[in-house]
């Protein structure tokens, strides 16, 4: 009988992760591996209290997704991960993630015009579970960024419920709620307003590592002006932002 406490067993995997990866275990070991990896870091993730470390200091994800549409629930799907690291409100330019996403369903015409991701790209790319780990071992247990973060929550949320049986929980900030607690009488706080007013080039939008980096920039203008309103640890930034919500 095959030994199921051997080093990376199905013994092994229910440790690390739960019944899921190790049932799974039975029918795709790399698979299996995979899953017991994102659920063990999500577990970790809980533990970790960030609240007291400095905005000068924090290490952050800002990141973009890519998907085929709105809504996660009703079959649309993620193609593209797109990420870059941030200290306090310093772009770690060179520290960066990108994966697109065999999304496994066609592309509407649309989308692939919005983003450049053509169905023929994302036939050839990693399945989910894969550039999910990819996304999940850049980002560790850093707080992540993004703009208008309600989208992209909803779909990583999704993404590891499917792949994983796990809920999303890593720490999240978003970039349009600091815009209006900073700046309260704009007339928009969308993405490319926000890059006119705080004068960041625009390369190329609608990818989903370069819309990451431009907002990193963004973060990076934005947290000067948090932190001349007495605003200093991470845990004042929450309090702040839950005063505006």
């Amino acid at each position: 009988m095959k030994d199921m406490r051997r080093p990376g067993g199905m013994w092994s995997l229910y440790k690390m992760g739960g019944i899921t990866p190790a049932i799974t275990s039975m029918f795709d070991m790399k698979s299996a591996q995979q899953m017991a990896f994102i659920r063990s870091m999500i577990k970790e993730q809980r533990k970790n209290s960030l609240y007291d470390i400095s905005l000068d200091t924090v290490e952050l994800v800002v990141f973009d997704l890519e998907t085929t549409g709105f809504s996660p629930y009703n079959g649309d799907e993620i193609i593209s991960f797109g990420a870059v690291s941030v200290t306090g409100a310093n772009v770690c330019e060179d520290e960066t993630y990108y994966s697109l996403v065999n999304p496994k369903r066609s592309i509407p015409n649309e989308i692939e015009q919005l983003t450049g991701i053509t169905n023929e790209e994302a036939a050839e790319a990693p399945d989910l579970l894969h550039a999910l780990r990819g996304f999940l071992e850049f980002v560790q247990q850093k707080v992540l960024v993004a703009h208008g973060t309600g989208h992209d929550k909803h779909f990583l949320n999704a993404a590891l419920w499917r792949t994983s049986k796990v809920n999303f929980s890593h720490r999240l900030l978003d970039t349009m709620m600091v815009a209006k607690w900073l700046n309260p009488k704009l007339k928009g706080y969308d993405l490319d307003t926000l890059l006119d007013i705080y004068e960041i080039e625009v390369s190329s939008r609608h990818h989903a590592l370069e819309d990451a980096q431009m907002t990193a920039k963004l973060w990076s203008k934005l947290i000067p002006q948090v932190m001349e309103r007495d605003v200093e640890t991470l845990g004042d930034l929450y309090t702040q932002l839950s005063k505006h919500a």
